[in-house]
């Protein structure tokens, strides 16, 4: 029998690391597609950064409560309350954005501004009639 680093099912080496590295192969299968991260990874990448912004509202709430109890003045917890106050709003934000796009990706938006703009030079140097009197 020949250790070969293919295996027959699907061409996938599925030796340790000792043999991959003696192959001259990696010893886990490499990314080789440029496609985007499914819906249901993305989604959960959303909900797990609104979750972490959003679980620091309440402690800073309690924060407020302990820098009143400790101070007896009003600005500081004011301030700390001030501070929370944003946090849903910016929690949506950062959830709702999109990845970041690749290098390769293209940039539509310049695409339809570019050809907007050609079409508008292309009405402006046509000659128009005007008519005197």
């Amino acid at each position: 029998m020949t250790n070969h680093p293919r295996s027959s099912q699907g061409g996938f080496f599925t030796g340790d690391e000792s043999t991959a590295k003696a192959f001259g192969k990696p010893s886990k299968p490499l990314l080789i597609t440029g496609a985007t991260e499914s819906f249901e990874q993305q989604h959960r990448a959303r909900v797990r950064k609104y979750t972490i912004l959003m679980s620091f509202r309440i402690p800073a709430l309690i924060l407020a409560a302990i820098a009143y109890s400790v101070t007896g003045t009003g600005w500081v917890p004011l301030l700390i309350i001030a501070l929370s106050i944003p946090l849903p709003w910016v929690a949506v934000l950062v959830a709702n954005d999109r990845p970041p796009r690749r290098k390769g990706e293209p940039d539509r938006y310049d695409a339809r501004r570019r050809a907007i703009k050609e079409e508008q030079r292309a009405i402006e140097q046509q000659k128009h009639e005007t008519i005197d009197g």
